[in-house]
């Protein structure tokens, strides 16, 4: 996940500031997304079972109790290692695309470096795969990284990409995925709508962050919503279906509201309280 000027981890979640001297106000889009129930308990069983499994002193904690528990602590916390990695490779590779764009707009741009750190950790065929879908879709950036705000609804983020590709103007969303048996890139989550269809619904976009100014949002009137799942092996380019836009701003303002009213009910006070048996009756 990148990390815009204005934005703040909290114990609400990601938030969002109007400037660099405010406040955090309202959530991030992906902290509203991350009000749906969405269970990993079977994934993290797997993950820690997998690492058990690969353990290099598994064959010598046999029969020796206190060195399984050692193996077993080790790879209790597999899935949160992945998570994190996967996480810090999603943000190479997503700051690579950004300096992408930069350089394509002729401004100060850092593609080398972000180019270097991809090759450090063996990902340099992430670059050369996104080269490549840049090339093809011969894709024009307006606005990389640009940080959004809705005040009505109650809520900001940082789009990947606003640019015209083919000659119309696409707001896009970066996504790095593994690679499946077969070699191809997996595909996306349909969460991806929600993120797409709040940054169309966007009212502000940032003009200076330091200053805390904001102009109208120039970019939301009718655009193409694309998910680009960039892998080692292919880039997958995926449009959000326009007939399920609606429903899917209406699922994203609702969830928005499970956000406040949680909020709500936590400054509400304590929600349980000690109780006393009840006084013993009086004797006659």
């Amino acid at each position: 996940m990148s990390a815009p000027a204005l934005a703040h981890s909290t114990e609400l979640g990601r938030m969002y500031a109007r400037s660099l001297q405010g406040p955090p106000k309202v959530p991030s889009i992906t902290t509203v997304i991350g009000q749906q129930a969405n269970s990993l308990d079977g994934w993290i069983g797997y993950m820690a079972a997998t690492a058990v499994a690969k353990h290099p002193d598994l064959g010598a904690a046999i029969g020796n109790p206190g060195q399984l528990r050692t193996v077993v602590r080790d790879s209790s916390n597999a899935a949160e290692q992945f998570r994190d990695a996967a996480a810090a490779r999603g943000d190479r590779v997503h700051n690579y695309c950004e300096q992408v764009a930069l350089r394509a707009l002729g401004r100060p741009h850092q593609v080398p470096e972000a180019l270097e750190a991809l090759a450090e950790n063996r990902e340099g065929d992430f670059a050369l795969r996104f080269d490549d879908w840049w090339k093809q879709y011969d894709v024009q950036p307006l606005a990389p990284e640009i940080t959004v705000w809705n005040e009505t609804v109650g809520y900001a983020g940082t789009l990947d990409l606003v640019a015209t590709i083919g000659g119309k103007l696409c707001i896009i969303d970066y996504k790095t995925k593994g690679t499946d048996r077969n070699g191809q890139v997996k595909s996306l989550d349909a969460k991806v709508v929600m993120q797409l269809v709040a940054g169309m619904k966007a009212e502000e976009s940032i003009v200076d962050e330091a200053a805390g100014t904001w102009e109208a949002w120039k970019y939301g009137q009718d655009p193409i919503l694309l998910g680009v799942a960039i892998g080692e092996t292919e880039v997958r380019t995926l449009r959000a279906n326009p007939q399920v836009l609606k429903a899917h701003w209406f699922k994203f303002a609702s969830l928005r509201r499970v956000w406040q009213t949680s909020l709500d009910a936590s400054a509400a006070g304590a929600p349980l309280l000690d109780i006393a048996p009840p006084a013993a009756p009086a004797a006659n």
